[in-house]
C-alpha cells in the first residue's frame, strides 16, 4: 500500500512489488499486517472460523546487503502496528528490498520483494525555496500515512500562501539528535518536515528572520505568532516557530570547479637531488637510560629488601639440638617451680578447707568414703587420687 500519486507508478506480480520513483520525491510504503497475515493463514482456513490478528515484526534490508540504502529508512513502533519504509532518493538507480515478516505467535516467516526503480528522466528542477518545520506533538509513524501528510501539507500551504508546495522529506527527531521522551502521556519524539516551493517565502515565514523573533527564541520565552499566521487546524500538527528554518538555494555560493586532471608526467626540469643522509647518532646515552639505570635500581631494591628481611630480625640463629635443649630446660624449670609451690603450701600448718576434701557434703559437712558410694562407677576424684 502506498500513496497513489501521479508521479509514482507501481505494479504487483506474483513474486515482487515494483515502484518507479523520480529523484527528489518523498517515498512512503506501508507494510500492512493484513497482507502478511494472509500468507500465514490462507483464506481456506478462514472458513473454519479461525481469524487471527497476530503480532508481527518486520526486518528490511537491501538484497545482498545487511542494511537498507542510505536514503531509505524503516520504522515500526509495536508488533501490532504496521511498518513504514520512507525516504527521498537522491540519485537514480535500482534497489531491491527484501521484507521479512516474523509471526510472533507461530514464529512463521514470510518474505516479500520490493523493487524500487529510481529514474532520472523525470527529475524536476530542485525547488529553490525550502523550509523545515518541527512538529513537536507528533511521531514519525503517525505522520507517514497519506491522509496525515495531506493535513500537514494543507496547513503549510496556507502558511506559505501558495498551493505549489511539495513535501521534500520527513525525519524523526531522534535521528537528528533529539532526546528520548518520557514514557508518559503528552510526550512525543517530534518530527521534522521539510517542504519546498518555487515561489518565494511568505510574510509569515519571513518573520522568523526578524531580530525580535530571534531574541524571543534565545530568551526562551513564548513566541508571539500573529493571528494571520496561525493556520493550525489540528493541535497536534502545530509547528514550533523557534525551530523553523528557511533555506534559500538561490543564494548559495556556486561549487568550486573540479580540479584539472593532468597527464601524470612531470614537467622537464633539473635532475632530482635526493636528500642527504641524516648525521650519525650516538645511542649509548639512550642505552644507559633505558637499561642500566633500571637495572641499578632493581639491585638496590633487592639489597634493601634482603637487609630488612634478614639483618633486622630479632633473636639468634640456633641449631636444632640447641632448640631441643632449650625446650627441655624450660620444661624442667616448670616442674621444679611446681614442686616448690607444693612444698610451701604443705608447710603452712593450716588445715585445708573442707570443700577441698574429696567426697565432701556441703549440706551436712560430713566426708563420705569414695568406696561407700552408691554409684556403680568410680568417682572422678578417686580416679584422680
Amino acid at each position: 500500500r502506498s500513496d497513489s500519486r501521479r508521479w509514482m507508478f507501481y505494479s504487483i506480480d506474483k513474486a515482487q512489488i515494483k515502484f518507479t520513483i523520480p529523484v527528489g520525491k518523498f517515498f512512503t510504503y506501508e507494510l500492512m499486517r493484513e497482507t502478511f497475515q494472509n500468507d500465514f493463514e490462507p483464506l481456506s482456513k478462514l472458513y473454519a472460523g479461525f481469524l487471527y490478528d497476530d503480532p508481527m515484526t518486520f526486518k528490511c534490508n537491501q538484497q545482498g546487503f545487511p542494511d537498507l540504502p542510505e536514503w531509505l529508512r524503516f520504522t515500526q513502533r509495536h508488533p501490532y502496528d504496521n511498518g513504514f519504509l520512507y525516504g527521498t532518493p537522491t540519485s537514480p538507480g535500482k534497489s531491491v528490498i527484501e521484507i521479512f515478516a516474523v509471526n510472533k505467535r507461530s514464529y512463521e516467516t514470510a518474505r516479500h520483494i520490493l523493487v524500487l526503480k529510481i529514474t532520472a528522466g523525470t527529475v524536476r528542477k530542485m525547488l529553490p525555496y525550502q523550509a523545515e518545520f518541527f512538529i513537536q506533538l507528533r511521531e514519525i509513524e503517525k505522520v507517514l500515512p497519506p491522509p496525515v501528510q495531506d493535513e500537514i501539507k494543507q496547513d503549510l500551504q496556507k502558511l506559505w500562501d501558495t498551493e505549489a508546495l511539495e513535501i521534500v522529506n520527513m525525519s524523526n527527531a531522534l535521528d537528528r539528535g533529539g532526546r528520548v521522551p518520557l514514557p508518559l502521556a503528552g510526550h512525543f519524539e517530534g518530527v521534522y518536515v521539510k517542504v519546498g516551493s518555487e515561489e518565494y517565502f511568505s510574510e509569515c515565514l519571513l518573520s522568523v528572520l526578524t531580530p525580535e523573533h530571534q531574541r524571543q527564541c534565545a530568551a526562551g520565552s513564548k513566541v508571539k505568532v500573529p493571528g494571520e499566521c496561525n493556520f493550525c487546524n489540528i493541535p497536534s500538527n502545530c509547528i514550533t516557530w523557534c525551530s523553523t528554518e528557511l533555506i534559500d538555494l538561490t543564494q548559495r555560493e556556486p561549487e568550486p570547479p573540479a580540479p584539472t586532471v593532468g597527464s601524470g608526467i612531470l614537467e622537464a626540469g633539473e635532475d632530482f637531488s635526493p636528500p642527504e643522509s641524516p648525521p650519525s647518532r650516538d645511542y649509548f646515552p639512550d642505552y644507559m637510560v633505558t637499561v642500566i639505570v633500571p637495572l641499578i635500581l632493581a639491585v638496590v631494591l633487592c639489597l634493601l629488601l634482603a637487609y630488612i628481611m634478614f639483618g633486622r630480625r630479632e633473636g639468634l640463629w640456633v641449631s636444632g639440638q640447641q632448640c631441643a635443649a632449650i625446650q627441655l630446660y624450660h620444661h624442667q624449670t616448670i616442674h621444679g617451680n611446681t614442686d616448690e609451690l607444693r612444698g610451701m603450701a604443705a608447710n603452712r600448718g593450716v588445715p585445708p578447707p573442707l570443700s577441698t576434701l574429696p567426697m565432701f557434703n556441703s549440706r551436712t559437712g560430713q566426708r563420705a568414703s569414695p568406696l561407700q558410694s552408691d554409684s556403680p562407677s568410680i568417682p572422678l576424684i578417686l580416679a584422680q587420687q
